[in-house]
C-alpha cells in the first residue's frame, strides 16, 4: 500500500468505523494539544496546523515522503521517525491522531523490512512509556512551525522504543525450544547452503513463510558462532559463510 493522503484517511475511517465521530475526514476546526496537570489546571503543549491549512500540509507531507523515500541515500529508520513526528505536529484529525500515527509507523516499518510489530505490540510499548513519549514529542515540536525544531529527542525516543521491542522479541524467541523442522532450523540450513555472498532478501525468498525478523535473528546467532560474516549496512548488506 503506497502512502497517500487517501490511505491515511482510510486508516482513520477504519479506526472510527464503530465509534461516533467524523472518521475519514480532516479536522474541520482548529485543535490544540493540552496537558492536564495534577492540580487540575491545563497547559498548552502545542498548537498544530490550522484546520484550513491541514489538507495542504498533509499533501506536502506525503509528497515529501515519496520524494525522500526513493532517494539513494535515504534511511528508512530516519524517514519513518520524521514522518510520524510531522504527522503528529500537523495533527490532521479531531481525534485519533495517535492511533493513526502508530498505524503509519507500522506501515512504514513493514515496507522497510522491519517487522517486529507483527510479534510485539508497539502500541503497548508506547503506552508503557507514555510520559517519555509526550516529553520527547513536546521537545521536538518546539519551533516546528518555523522549521527550526530539534527532531533528536523524538528520534531517540522512537529508536529506543524500537530497540526495546526487538529486545523483547529476541528474549521471547530465546525461550522457545526449536523443534524438528522449525523455522530457525530451516533458515540455518538455507544459509549454510549458500556458496556466494547473499542478502537477507535472498534467504527470505528461499524460506517462504519465515519472517525477516527471524532471519535476522538466526544470522546474528550464526555470526556469533563464527559461521557467517557480513559486509555493508542496511539494504546493501551482504552476508557470506566463513570458511
Amino acid at each position: 500500500m503506497p502512502l497517500t493522503t487517501n490511505l491515511i484517511l482510510q486508516l482513520h475511517q477504519t479506526v472510527f468505523q464503530y465509534l461516533p465521530g467524523d472518521g475519514g475526514q480532516w479536522k474541520s476546526i482548529d485543535n490544540e494539544i493540552i496537558e492536564r496537570l495534577e492540580d487540575g489546571t491545563r497547559r498548552l503543549r502545542f498548537r498544530p496546523v490550522p484546520s484550513i491549512a491541514t489538507p495542504q500540509a498533509m499533501g506536502d507531507l506525503v509528497a515529501g515522503w515519496q520524494l525522500a523515500h526513493v532517494a539513494p541515500a535515504s534511511d528508512a529508520l530516519v524517514l519513518t521517525t520524521l514522518l510520524v513526528l510531522d504527522f503528529l505536529c500537523i495533527h490532521p484529525f479531531r481525534d485519533g491522531n495517535g492511533r493513526v500515527g502508530r498505524l503509519l509507523t507500522l506501515l512504514a516499518l513493514y515496507q522497510a523490512g522491519y517487522e517486529v510489530g507483527r510479534y510485539i505490540s508497539l502500541e503497548r510499548v508506547i503506552e508503557e512509556s507514555k510520559d517519555t513519549y509526550y516529553e520527547a514529542l513536546e521537545a521536538s515540536s518546539q519551533h516546528w512551525h518555523e522549521g527550526s525544531h530539534n527532531p533528536f529527542p523524538w528520534m531517540r525516543y522512537f529508536w529506543g522504543t524500537l530497540l526495546r521491542s526487538y529486545k523483547e522479541f529476541e528474549e521471547r524467541v530465546g525461550h522457545i525450544v526449536p523443534g524438528r523442522g522449525s523455522k530457525s532450523k530451516q533458515v540455518r540450513e538455507t544459509v549454510m547452503r549458500q556458496g556466494t555472498p547473499f542478502s537477507i532478501s535472498e534467504i527470505e525468498r528461499q524460506c517462504p513463510g519465515v519472517g525477516r525478523d527471524m532471519i535476522r535473528l538466526v544470522l546474528r546467532q550464526l555470526r556469533d558462532e563464527g559461521l557467517v560474516a557480513s559486509s555493508g549496512v542496511g539494504r546493501a548488506a551482504k552476508w557470506r559463510r566463513s570458511n
